[in-house]
């Protein structure tokens, strides 16, 4: 039962008021009442009202049923996703009908039939929830627009996120289903937001679930929606997020935590492109664009015992695997420029860049939590530091693979020295410790053998 409800009557009739109130009360929440419909613009702005119980007449002999058309055109005005309806004499009945197609919900004759009245106030209540997530879901993909619009990019200029990027760019316009490789903390997340931006799907929902997060007892309720009664704490009926997300785009986070029997249900609606709620019979369709991430190792993706087959094929239409930091350190100092802009700006510091020897050390550590971790050591430094560059005594970086060769590096810098200039440095030093061992030395400076070969050809070594 809908209790938390609130559900206004307004009518000039007060037997009709007290006989309304007495029998809503029962099935819903709050019920109000009101004589005068000059009461509704400032109960309007006092409560938001699930249901409006509208008179269309408000005067004794008034029978045309136009007092009804001016109070919901001034709801409307007010509260558009307001839901109301009508309570009308019979000879009103073609004036009401007249007004639904003016934006009322539905229409109930004087004297009404008591169990057809609150079948009436519960069809509005559902479609009053239904515009209310609706409503928000429009506000999170508004507010998800203006945070990519406002610094939600994706940056670096590296070969790798080069290849990134043109895989989005190509994969976007599309309705292919993406899957999304990496480790935490890559930025996953932001691949997804930029194939939504990128979509035509744009200017519909975009709607995120971390199936990680999501309790096994709760996984069909919640991705596919229940009907009241389907389980003991299932009070009313719910829309789940495919057919909340229908016409937009879903975005299915650490989609490798969920067992083998649910993906196997997972599967079954991806291909039948519909889903039935709990307590239902009746399948619902569903059009929505499915972007899944996860954070297992591809290897363990072929783990049948882990993954099904015929799951991630219908995933990875196409892969995107965002790189981690350690394997594109020469973006680093875009990342960091970046952060500092933003930080010094939220917490009001006057710093504005950062020392050659604080971003030697930056490059050379391993970031074990990839650019989230970045990220959070640049705020910290940003709160702590003393001047108007950030140093390297301003980063608590203690440990990591390459924390070794920072302390050498660091202490053979010359001043003037150029960021590429410390770069090398550090490599030919690290490479001398271990006699040329490549795995070693790429192992201590927290990079691939890739991009130590890469770095050693760019500087000749």
């Amino acid at each position: 039962m809908p209790q938390n409800a609130r559900i206004l009557i307004v009518d000039d009739d007060e037997d009709i008021l007290l006989a309304g109130r007495l029998l809503l009360k029962r099935h819903f929440g709050e019920i109000d009442t009101t004589i005068s419909p000059g009461d509704i613009p400032g109960r309007l702005s006092e409560y938001k009202y699930d249901v409006i119980l509208l008179d269309m007449n408000f005067g004794a002999g008034r029978t045309l049923g136009t007092d009804g058309l001016v109070w919901l055109q001034k709801i409307q005005k007010i509260r558009p996703e307001t839901v109301v309806i009508l309570i009308t004499a019979h000879s009103a009945v073609e004036t009401a009908v007249e007004a639904m197609k003016k934006g009322a919900t539905d229409f109930v004759e004087k004297p009404w039939q008591n169990e057809k009245l609150v079948a009436t106030v519960h069809a509005g209540l559902q479609l009053s929830r239904s515009r209310s997530e609706t409503s928000q879901l429009k506000q999170t993909t508004e507010a998800l627009m203006n945070q990519i619009a406002g610094g939600g990019r994706i940056l670096g200029q590296s070969a790798l996120v080069e290849k990134m990027q043109l895989l989005i760019e190509r994969s976007a316009p599309t309705d292919a289903n993406v899957l999304i490789i990496g480790e935490n903390g890559t930025g996953k997340e932001l691949v997804a937001q930029a194939l939504f931006r990128k979509s035509r799907r744009a200017d519909q929902v975009f709607m995120s679930i971390d199936l990680g997060a999501l309790s096994e007892n709760l996984f069909e309720s919640e991705l596919f929606g229940h009907k009241k009664g389907a389980f003991t704490d299932a009070r009313e009926d719910r829309v789940g997020r495919f057919e909340a997300a229908n016409g937009g785009t879903l975005f299915l986070d650490e989609i490798g935590n969920i067992p083998l029997h649910l993906q196997t249900k997972l599967l079954t609606a991806l291909e039948q492109r519909r889903v039935t709620p709990l307590g239902s019979n009746q399948p619902v369709s569903f059009d929505v664009r499915i972007i899944s991430a996860t954070n297992i190792s591809r290897d363990d993706m072929t783990d049948e015992n882990k993954f099904r087959p015929d799951f991630l094929y219908r995933l990875n239409t196409v892969e995107i695997f965002v790189p981690a930091l350690r394997d594109r350190l020469e973006d680093i100092p875009e990342l960091v420029s970046a952060f500092i802009e933003q930080y010094a700006k939220k917490y009001g510091r006057p710093v504005s860049g950062i020392s050659d020897d604080a971003l030697a050390l930056l490059q050379a550590f391993d970031w074990p939590g990839n650019i989230r971790a970045l990220k959070h050591s640049v705020e910290r430094a940003i709160i702590l530091a003393e001047g108007s560059r950030l140093a390297a005594k301003d980063f608590n970086l203690v440990s990591g693979k390459a924390s070794g060769a920072v302390g050498s590096a660091t202490a053979s810098l010359k001043p003037g020295q150029t960021l590429e200039e410390v770069e090398k440095c550090l490599i030919v030093e690290t490479l001398k410790r271990h006699q040329g061992n490549i795995s070693r030395a790429a192992k201590e400076l927290g990079l691939t053998r890739a991009s130590l070969y890469r770095r050693m050809e760019k500087y000749g070594l």
